[in-house]
């Protein structure tokens, strides 16, 4: 049985969520406040988290990054009351996995953790470890960990589905919109800003020196290309 963390203030939307999450089978720990949630995400284990941005003593949003900061990796998707473009981007820049505007519906929550849960965890039927190499970059799909140059590095669930798209493309230009379309599954139309911030946190982990990118190219006018530098 998986395991949920439901962190908001809301008492009606704790209940609604709960009820639903629990309908479908998740054990459902819940928070009112900032803090709480918190300490739980930290020091317990769960399967996915649902996070409220406006919480008393310490926010949303302060706890994805914090959490991301200390490594826990578990999928978070985030609910606002407010539809601003630049809160949902910021949510997302700081590791968050999705992101929800209230009012919504349970089966809305559902269906986004479903679609989070199809991208983030190891296929069950691999046995097999499966790998992806360009140049110096080696990429473990049953696993999810990547080394450049040999070393170990750290990535959030979204820059490494975004690793791999781009390795599997090689040396194809690939524009923003296809890229929100595939990585983020759902319209964020004229909010490219999200893919070129993943991108540069990506270019700051696997590149040598990120300010002259030899894998991630920019096509101006279109969008990326990821290459293999010649040795």
């Amino acid at each position: 049985m998986k395991r949920v963390l439901v962190v908001d203030d809301e008492l009606s939307i704790v209940k609604l969520l709960s009820f639903n999450l629990e309908k479908e089978g998740y054990a459902v720990t819940t928070a009112e406040d900032g803090k709480e949630g918190y300490e739980l995400a930290l020091n317990e284990k769960f399967d996915f988290i649902i996070l409220d941005v406006m919480l008393p003593s310490m926010d949303g949003l302060e706890i994805a990054k914090k959490l991301r900061q200390e490594k826990v990796d578990t999928p978070i998707l985030m609910l606002t009351a407010k539809d601003d473009a630049i809160d949902r981007i910021l949510g997302l820049e700081i590791g968050a996995d999705d992101y929800l505007t209230k009012p919504f519906s349970p089966r809305e929550v559902l269906a986004r953790m479903k679609a989070i849960f199809r991208r983030v965890e190891p296929r069950q039927e691999v046995i097999e470890h499966e790998f992806l190499t360009a140049g110096e970059i080696k990429a473990d799909l049953s696993n999810y960990q990547v080394t450049v140059r040999g070393e170990k590095i750290e990535l959030t669930p979204k820059e490494f589905e975004l690793l791999v798209y781009f390795m599997k493309r090689k040396e194809r230009v690939i524009d923003r919109d296809t890229l929100l379309d595939r990585i983020w599954q759902y319209d964020f139309s004229g909010q490219s800003r999200i893919v070129d911030v993943h991108v540069s946190h990506l270019r700051e982990k696997i590149e040598v020196d990120p300010k002259h990118p030899q894998y991630l190219q920019t096509v101006r006018g279109f969008g990326y290309k990821f290459q293999v530098p010649a040795q």
